[in-house]
């Protein structure tokens, strides 16, 4: 049986993969879980962002905790890192956040953070899961009844504490900086304008007027084109993008090319190392980080310790040995001086300050690095399972390696939250890296598509 948790809380088509029922349980099996140790009135917030199918996860979820005698306070549409901030100043006993991130409007999903504000590890996340499935068999749980049944407040207010919050992660004033901002019709339309309006820059604001189903739609930071173009016609000096939960940022320079994670995560690297803000010189980043990132940070002094993908991995290494800056290509950046999870108008903010406090444009970050040509194929499959295991999958990627040899690699990789393989590989030549993934992604398609 398929672990019900992936690499990003439970996800799936709304209605269908994932369902009110199934939020229900996981409602009551979060407040069953989470207040065990709490005696008294204990509470949970929820956010979501603007997909459309939202407000009937919300509804279910309330209403599972409410049952369980939990207490829910529902902020309404807000980033992800905001929930994480939110849980721990307000000594919640846990978070939750319905958001898909960079998936299409009609799939959605539901993950939690502890009282700290971080994210679940494993442990917790396989009790939670027991906990569902044996509701599902026999609800002998604690129901609440009488004055003990849990009550339901809303509380939008709440993102202005949220807002105040980031925008005092910023040392620096924004005034005479032309931005344009891609919210993706997602979760940062509200806060991140405002961030930026507090900071005094002049702001260009596209994709902010979300309808339920154009979140992700052609936009933010996983579609950059209309970013680009924008920030071309409008002469702006920096465009910034975000995902529909706002957990990731990526940006374009003046000139229209692209600062991906692994440049904003190489300039704030050396922006901390000179404060002597970088703790130990190390940075965390993940197997997808490019050649061109590792070799441009060891240049300048500073360490990589390379994870498996995913930003939970990252956040793991950092406080097992107390980094305080990791992250993604992605976007995924984690400041872990100033939040528990990645935070993407952070990461923003951190970006304009390094700009702002240097006084170079926004192409010197573009050329902090040379990034290599690195491929990325997606390849649609009925399952991902036991792929590691198909031979024919074996040799072809043996032989992709074989002729990229030491000036290059391959990387195939299961996604976390979708019925794909990943096809990656990078090295100098554009055109054999096209046809090496091509190969290898034939042979993963005839096996298993």
């Amino acid at each position: 049986m398929a672990r019900l948790f992936g690499t990003d809380g439970v996800r799936g088509e709304a209605n269908r993969g994932l369902t009110p029922e199934l939020a229900y349980k996981l409602g009551r099996a979060a407040a069953l879980y989470f207040s065990k140790e709490i005696e008294g009135p204990f509470k949970i917030i929820i956010g979501r962002d603007t997909r459309i199918s939202g407000t009937m996860f919300e509804a279910a979820l309330a209403s599972g905790i409410c049952s369980a005698g939990g207490n829910v306070i529902l902020t309404g549409i807000i980033p992800t890192p905001a929930i994480a901030y939110l849980t721990r100043i307000h000594k919640a006993a846990a978070g939750i956040v319905i958001s898909a991130s960079h998936n299409p409007f009609y799939d959605n999903g539901i993950k939690f953070f502890g009282g700290n504000g971080y994210k679940l590890p494993d442990k917790v996340e396989d009790e939670l899961e027991s906990i569902v499935n044996a509701l599902g068999k026999n609800d002998d749980y604690y129901r609440a009844s009488n004055k003990e049944i849990g009550t339901i407040a809303h509380r939008h207010d709440l993102v202005h504490e949220y807002i105040d919050y980031v925008v005092s992660t910023c040392d620096v004033g924004l005034k005479g900086l032309r931005i344009v901002l891609d919210c993706a019709n997602g979760a940062a339309f509200e806060a991140m304008p405002a961030v930026l309006h507090e900071l005094g820059a002049e702001l260009i604001v596209i994709n902010d007027n979300p309808d339920g189903r154009n979140i992700n739609d052609n936009c933010g930071s996983t579609h950059l084109d209309s970013l680009q173009a924008e920030v071309i016609a409008r002469k702006a000096d920096i465009g910034i993008a975000h995902d529909g939960d706002a957990d990731r940022c990526l940006a374009i320079d003046e000139n229209g090319k692209v600062i991906d994670g692994d440049h904003i995560i190489a300039a704030c690297a050396l922006a901390m190392k000179e404060k002597n803000r970088l703790h130990a010189n190390t940075v965390v980043s993940t197997v997808m980080a490019n050649i061109g990132f590792h070799k441009a940070l060891t240049e300048n002094g500073c360490n990589v310790e390379v994870t498996a993908v995913g930003d939970r991995y990252v956040l793991e290494n950092m406080l097992k040995n107390d980094y305080n800056l990791g992250g993604e290509q992605s976007g995924h950046v984690i400041f872990s001086d100033f939040a528990t999870t990645g935070d993407g108008l952070i990461t923003a903010l951190q970006l304009l300050s390094y700009i702002v406090t240097e006084r170079i444009k926004a192409s010197a970050v573009t050329n902090i690095m040379v990034s290599y040509p690195q491929l990325l194929l997606n390849v649609k499959v009925k399952s991902k399972d036991n792929w590691q295991q198909n031979e024919k999958i074996k040799e072809a990627i043996a032989k992709g390696e074989a002729e990229l040899g030491s000036d290059g690699r391959v990387l195939v990789r299961p996604s976390g939250t979708e019925p794909l393989i990943r096809v990656m590989a990078e090295g100098a030549d554009q055109e054999q890296l096209q046809r090496i993934c091509h190969a290898i992604g034939a042979v993963i398609e005839n096996e298993l598509g």
